[in-house]
């Protein structure tokens, strides 16, 4: 977490283990900066402000060949594990500073935790969001009860004008970043996993541009049983954690992408601090493809009756990547950070990643345009069980000859098996039909 403000002396009491510089720091320091017992003490500061999400046993378990324990993080009031680092920061600030406020710049996860737990302690924020910010966020924001101003065309805009804002009126402005205190909270996850699920062999977190949750939450299962394996997972469109571990310092990577669907996946580079207690706790961290986090997605969605986005279902992605055979057999527990899709964009995400699981297939082929053609294509969908989803029919715009049809249909099927035992059946009475490759 990084504190910016004129009134930063306010925090030296309160947040003293917060480092003062972006240098660099030693292992030794590092060591120094997050104890277990500050995370003992986070977990006791906001145990009546944040709720101890349940990590419950799941049915996917024999679909990958292990015993598979999910923890529900995004079941927090503003769907996020952000609320954790976030209210244990606002409690530990002086009460001076909580009487003149906070401010932050983003409609990040971070954001809306701020926006939500200020309001609830009865410390005015303020949240400056850009003008290309969605309608739904700005309103989900205000009702949280922060005061929300829409300024600037990009996100940095937001940002400069709230620092301004920040200097001028003596409030705290707030920016995701790596102190100890934002670390402690975020490692209460490890201290109710490793409670919740007895003999566990492994634990799968999200990693990739904001990976505190992973750093804070290895120090606490480090401790309590170093032969836990901790794994982070990332996205192979923007490996920044396993680029810096390999650098030796954090580097941000320019071709991160801005979309919404990553959300915190790409956000801005992590620490020093972090990355200095990854790569010194963590076991392993693994990169997957944008489709198997699509997968991920659908497969919670189904088997789960979880709705998250791609920062929460990341981790189950390295399992429908088969990315960790070793843990077959084994006791995993994966985290489902957060659950926070716009819902225009979620209906895209299942749409592609049911294509992607072979589930939806469209295919075309020419008939000639005569009576009860349609009607036989029809009663072949029927009979191999499948579900039509649209039917076209162009008669203007086909280049074969004249008075034919060009059909295109879109259906749904069970599975793999299931569509190539219509692809075949298709063939045998239309031998030029033709599928779309997905």
């Amino acid at each position: 977490m990084k504190i910016v403000s004129r009134n930063e002396e306010l925090l030296r009491d309160a947040l003293s283990c917060i480092p003062q510089s972006r240098s660099r720091t030693s292992l030794s320091s590092c060591n120094k900066l997050i104890r277990f017992e500050d995370i003992s003490a986070a977990a006791f500061k906001i145990q009546c402000g944040v709720q101890k999400t349940p990590c419950m046993y799941s049915r996917l378990s024999k679909q990958y060949g292990m015993d598979i324990y999910l923890k529900k993080e995004f079941l927090h009031y503003t769907g996020s594990v952000k609320e954790r680092g976030v209210l244990y920061l606002l409690t530990s600030l002086p009460q001076d500073q909580q009487r003149k406020g906070v401010i932050v710049a983003s409609d990040s996860n971070f954001s809306m935790a701020v926006a939500y737990h200020a309001s609830e302690l009865r410390i005015p924020v303020f949240v400056i969001m850009s003008t290309s910010t969605s309608p739904a966020r700005v309103k989900m924001c205000r009702e949280y009860g922060a005061m929300v101003i829409s300024y600037g065309a990009t996100a940095k805009d937001s940002q400069m004008h709230a620092r301004r804002l920040a200097q001028e009126n003596g409030y705290l402005y707030l920016e995701e970043e790596d102190s100890a205190v934002y670390l402690s909270g975020l490692g209460t996850v490890g201290l109710e996993v490793y409670e919740q699920v007895p003999k566990l062999d492994a634990v799968i977190f999200p990693a990739g541009g904001h990976c505190g949750l992973l750093a804070g939450s290895a120090a606490a299962l480090k401790h309590l049983n170093p032969h836990i394996t901790v794994i982070g997972v990332e996205s192979e469109s923007f490996p920044v954690l396993q680029q810096s571990l390999k650098a030796g310092h954090p580097i941000e990577d320019q071709a991160c992408s801005n979309h919404h669907f990553y959300g915190d996946v790409s956000g801005l580079c992590f620490g020093s601090n972090s990355l200095q207690l990854t790569g010194k706790l963590v076991d392993k961290v693994v990169a997957v493809r944008e489709e198997h986090i699509l997968i991920s997605m659908l497969r919670l969605l189904e088997y789960e009756r979880a709705t998250v986005d791609a920062d929460g279902a990341i981790g189950l992605a390295a399992l429908v990547a088969g990315k960790l055979p070793e843990l077959k057999g084994k006791r995993v527990a994966i985290v489902l950070c957060s659950g926070n899709l716009d819902l225009h964009l979620l209906q895209e995400c299942i749409a592609r990643a049911l294509a992607l699981d072979n589930r939806v297939c469209r295919f075309s082929f020419v008939l000639s345009d005569c009576p009860g053609d349609i009607s036989k294509l029809l009663e072949i969908l029927a009979r191999e069980e499948t579900r039509v989803l649209d039917i076209k029919q162009e008669r203007v715009f086909v280049t074969s000859e004249l008075f034919t049809v060009e059909v295109t249909c879109t259906v749904e099927t069970r599975d793999k098996i299931h569509t190539a035992q219509l692809r075949n059946a298709l063939l045998e009475r239309y031998p030029t039909a033709s599928w779309t490759e997905r």
